[in-house]
């Protein structure tokens, strides 16, 4: 009967389907060893000379229901797929992938970071000017609730003549009232050669963005075990930004938190841009925490909230913004810090007041 032979024949694809499959297993394997041999010896892994022997040979041998053309496109598919899979097999294993581990917690002495912990708030001047600026506004945002204290040192500028910052004096005045209040202090290393003066006085290192492809200084600190905040490049790439991480984790140490701070666009309105996708795909990507510099993104007092709800709807782990007694007399990005009483004010509209759980609900509302 017509049903019955159609059933014959289908159980007969059925079982030919199932050696197909274990052939073109087989030819994977073999493919991936091949491939695994070129890349030893510097070669390429496509030979478009092999491919078209390939090609020719199988339709030569073709003697029908398909035509040429049909049996050259299954067969390149093949093809691809089998490099694909060689090429896979070769990539490196990154210490930063999301595959290499589950999500890292930075530990900056009792405050955790990463992993769904609340949300972290990074505060402080930009620069530190003097004694008695970096106790009054460390004294304040103590008072707030802020475990983590920023405060620049060493300030790379764009103009060799701008201010430059006080070098060792002010990560000692610093590290004198971070103690004296209970923070932790957070500052930019900007040359290897200062990693021991650093280390004396800093809780976590900050690589700024314009030395975040600095190789020598990114190996350094990975040779320590100190907590290291890694800023992106101001042109770097995601992957840039990554690998940037990748040269830290490499010399052993896991305690790196990424930090988009904004990249250089077209656009004039702000001082960066700040890239929200960049957050949410460095989280997927990786399994390090992220935080948002909402101050140099936007470069303005009145993005810092948006800017800052922006980020932790993305996922965020932390947000860094900046804080002086009296932004008008700073001597470096007067326009961008805030005073205490718009620090208040930031505070209230943010909710950092509150305890953020990892999904945000408690402000906005998913």
């Amino acid at each position: 009967m017509p049903q019955t032979r159609i059933q014959e024949l289908r159980r007969e694809v059925d079982q030919i389907n199932l050696e197909i499959l274990r052939l073109l297993s087989e030819r994977g394997r073999l493919a991936q060893e091949i491939g695994t041999i070129q890349s030893s010896l510097g070669m390429s892994q496509y030979d478009p000379k092999r491919e078209l022997e390939m090609l020719e040979m199988l339709v030569n041998a073709n003697n029908g229901p398909f035509d040429d053309s049909t049996i050259k496109s299954l067969f390149k598919n093949i093809f691809q797929a089998s490099m694909v899979t060689s090429q896979a097999s070769e990539k490196p294993k990154f210490l930063s992938s999301r595959a290499a581990r589950e999500d890292t917690v930075v530990m900056i002495g009792d405050v955790a970071v990463g992993n769904g912990h609340s949300p972290v708030l990074v505060a402080g001047p930009c620069a530190i000017e003097s004694y008695e600026q970096v106790d009054l506004t460390a004294e304040f945002v103590a008072s707030r609730g802020v475990k983590l204290f920023r405060g620049g040192a060493f300030k790379p500028r764009t103009n060799p003549y701008s201010f430059q910052g006080l070098g060792e004096p002010a990560l000692r005045w610093a590290r004198e009232v971070c103690d004296k209040h209970g923070l932790y202090f957070i500052a930019e290393i900007m040359d290897a050669r200062d990693l021991d003066v650093c280390l004396d006085y800093v809780d976590v290192l900050q690589i700024g963005a314009r030395n975040s492809q600095n190789f020598t200084l990114l190996r350094e600190v990975g040779k320590t075990d100190r907590p290291v905040l890694l800023k992106r490049g101001l042109s770097s790439t995601i992957e840039e930004w990554i690998m940037s991480a990748e040269y830290v984790l490499s010399e052993g140490n896991p305690n790196v938190i990424l930090c988009e701070r904004g990249i250089r666009t077209y656009e004039q309105y702000t001082r960066n841009t700040l890239d929200i996708s960049a957050v949410a795909l460095a989280k997927l990507e990786t399994h390090l925490p992220v935080m948002v510099d909402a101050t140099h993104s936007g470069g303005r007092r009145d993005l810092l909230v948006p800017l800052t709800k922006a980020g932790l709807a993305a996922g965020a782990d932390g947000v860094m913004v900046e804080v002086h007694p009296n932004p008008a007399v700073a001597l470096s990005d007067q326009k961008q810090q805030m005073d205490f009483d718009q620090f208040d004010d930031y505070l209230e509209a943010v909710g950092y007041d509150k305890k953020l759980s990892a999904h945000r609900h408690e402000i906005y509302g998913f």
